[in-house]
């Protein structure tokens, strides 16, 4: 029981994170029907970008909150830029290209992004700075760190502020508008590519807070770590139901929570990799043993995709997502 219990709570840390970037895959396909592979990335930048803020003030006398605050406040910018960039020079020209086209430029972008992040910032993983205090509670005998509880919190807050953005405000309503009938909205007075151009723009601004939550969380950061991540959450919305807000949501938790479970039964390495608050005995062990600490051992790999290729044989458009009749 104790062993379940932490890896609920592993599960649900992890699935919080899985949430909010596979926010930014479904919104961006919900409108323009295109996966953009490199959200990963963008992800990535954002923990670099705050990683190298926080570096850079530690020890300076600041307070630690406004420290991780300015970290988070130049991250967001940053990718926000990353974001729109993306969608004004690669995908926009491609608009009404064939599906592959968009596809393949967005992999190209991913790995642009990558290596001008390894010129950036090097090939070497880089550690976040210890700047706060980690308390660890106990729930059952089972474990719960301050970061943590900080995650999921905060994820929840940004689903919700996201899904009142969506469906409370006139931007909102332009975005369902576009994603239903792009020439309509058109001739509704909707300036469609705004509406397009301000979605990429939302969806990096979270990746630039997932990135701080990763970082944070595992205390390290590499600019390969946008890669496996990106097709976490990217499985995330699929099993949700790409294109629908909730369902990545759920998605999210689901795929958190199925790695996690999985994960904590089967294979010592990946219940070590998900003790947060012992970061120095993980960072060796995993490093020792070549696995990549952000997301633990192949195991976690295994159990998430087993789960998304179960449910998309039996309903292939996802937990919530609804079925498109073929139009003639």
């Amino acid at each position: 029981m104790d062993i379940f219990l932490q890896q609920i709570i592993n599960g649900l840390t992890l699935g919080a994170v899985y949430a909010i970037v596979a926010l930014g895959y479904t919104m961006v396909y919900g409108i323009i029907q295109l996966i953009n592979f490199a959200h990963g990335e963008v992800v990535m930048i954002g923990a670099m970008t705050a990683l190298t803020v926080i570096a850079g003030l530690a020890g300076s006398g600041v307070p630690p909150l406004v420290i991780v605050l300015a970290g988070v406040l130049a991250a967001v910018p940053v990718c926000m830029a990353v974001g729109y960039g993306l969608e004004r020079v690669a995908y926009r020209p491609l608009r009404h290209a064939p599906r592959l086209s968009p596809l393949i430029t967005a992999i190209g972008m991913s790995i642009v992004l990558q290596h001008v992040a390894m010129m950036v910032w090097s090939r070497n993983f880089l550690a976040f700075p210890q700047i706060f205090p980690n308390p660890v509670f106990f729930v059952g005998g089972a474990a719960i760190t301050g970061v943590q509880i900080t995650i999921i919190v905060l994820s929840l807050l940004i689903m919700g502020a996201l899904t009142a953005v969506v469906f409370r405000t006139r931007l909102g309503t332009a975005m369902r508008a576009t994603a239903e009938n792009p020439e309509v909205a058109r001739l509704m007075g909707i300036d469609c590519d705004r509406v397009i151009a301000l979605t990429f723009i939302i969806g990096a601004g979270l990746a630039a807070v997932a990135g701080v939550m990763v970082g944070s969380y595992y205390g390290i950061a590499h600019y390969t770590m946008g890669f496996v991540l990106g097709l976490k959450a990217f499985s995330a919305a699929v099993l949700g139901g790409i294109g629908n807000i909730a369902g990545a949501m759920l998605g999210g938790f689901l795929l958190g929570l199925v790695e996690a479970l999985g994960a904590g039964y089967i294979g010592d390495l990946t219940n070590l990799c998900h003790l947060p608050w012992q970061p120095d005995l993980v960072a060796a062990r995993c490093a020792a043993d070549g696995h990549l600490v952000l997301f633990g051992s192949n195991y976690q790999d295994v159990f998430a995709f087993l789960v998304l290729i179960g449910v998309l044989m039996f309903r292939p458009e996802g937990l919530l997502g609804e079925r498109v009749g073929q139009r003639a």
